[in-house]
C-alpha cells in the first residue's frame, strides 16, 4: 500500500516544482499525476488544491555516486 504527504497548492505551483520540492528532481511528476487523477492536469495548478504526494521507495529515485577521487 502507497503512503502519501499531504499538500495544498500554492499560486503558481507546477507538477514539476512540487516533484522537485518533494524528489528532489522534477522528473518524477507523474507519479503525483498518477496518484491525483480527479486534479484537471494544467501547466500551472490553481492555490488551493490537496494533492496526494505518493512517497517513492528509494529505488524509484534517482541517485547516483561519483567515482572516488583519484590523485
Amino acid at each position: 500500500m502507497t503512503e502519501f504527504y499531504s499538500y495544498v497548492t500554492k499560486d503558481n505551483d507546477r507538477w514539476d516544482l512540487i516533484s522537485h520540492h518533494f524528489y528532489n528532481t522534477p522528473t518524477l511528476y507523474e507519479a503525483i499525476i498518477k496518484a491525483n487523477p480527479n486534479v484537471e492536469i494544467t501547466p500551472i495548478l490553481p492555490a488551493g488544491v490537496k494533492l496526494k504526494i505518493p512517497i517513492l521507495d528509494e529505488s524509484e529515485t534517482i541517485k547516483f555516486e561519483l567515482p572516488p577521487w583519484k590523485k
